[in-house]
């Protein structure tokens, strides 16, 4: 198996340097890193360079790549496969990490599986949060729906084969799931990824849940997702 982690930027510097450090150590480690900026007005692209250029001069078992797209995951995430080399696409949030042998739990389970992901817990020790991600793997494992905090990993001829993500700016892993299950269903491992809970202890945890609900709600009620767009960050 040789795996393309695709990485969506936007205004992400001060994620960067653990983000791309932490990558260096998944053990084994992936053939290909690809860093696909949005248009950040911070110093993503500045930092990304600097890193890289430090770390190529100590390794080279993975190959690195910083590219720029229009603004907007979906997009930002085509573009990455599209540059992508590996058999398989593994898309991972700025601010998620991964465990440490992630790569040998994706290439175990895509000997089965034509995709999958991984469980999700939130760096939070509040208990209300711990429980929210206990309810989002539960669900996950019972609707065959990930979200991009779980690092949706599939192979990329299943990937081409449906299109890629839609082009749509929310709810783009939800409806590239819904597209995946019509063909099988998911890999969904027990190990762990560790997402940030920023946005839960910014706006307020119940609040947030209550809006989270309401717009897969609505999304299953076929609103739009620019509207439901709009509601997400007028938040």
């Amino acid at each position: 198996m040789n795996l393309s982690i695709i990485v969506p930027l936007l205004n992400e510097a001060n994620n960067l340097p653990k983000l791309i450090a932490h990558i260096v150590r998944l053990d084994p480690a992936p053939q290909q890193v690809i860093l696909v900026d949005g248009g950040s007005v911070d110093d993503s692209v500045a930092i990304a360079n600097n890193v890289l250029e430090s770390i190529e001069a100590t390794q080279s078992i993975t190959d690195w790549h910083i590219i720029e797209s229009t603004v907007g995951r979906a997009q930002q995430m085509n573009a990455g496969a599209m540059l992508a080399t590996g058999d398989v696409l593994l898309f991972l949030h700025a601010d998620t990490e991964l465990p440490i042998d992630a790569t040998g739990n994706i290439r175990q389970a895509i000997a089965q599986y034509d995709w999958g992901r991984f469980d999700v817990r939130l760096d939070s020790c509040e208990p209300l949060l711990k429980i929210v991600g206990f309810m989002i793997n539960q669900r996950s494992r019972l609707m065959s729906i990930a979200t991009g905090d779980q690092a949706i990993f599939i192979k990329k001829s299943i990937f081409e084969q449906i299109g890629g993500y839609p082009d749509q700016p929310l709810m783009e892993d939800i409806e590239l799931c819904k597209r995946l299950k019509r063909i099988a269903r998911p890999a969904c491992l027990k190990s762990k990824v560790t997402t940030s809970a920023r946005r839960w202890q910014q706006h307020g945890t119940w609040r947030t849940i209550f809006l989270m609900w309401h717009l897969r709600f609505d999304y299953w009620r076929r609103v739009s997702p620019d509207v439901l767009n709009q509601r997400y960050y007028k938040q």
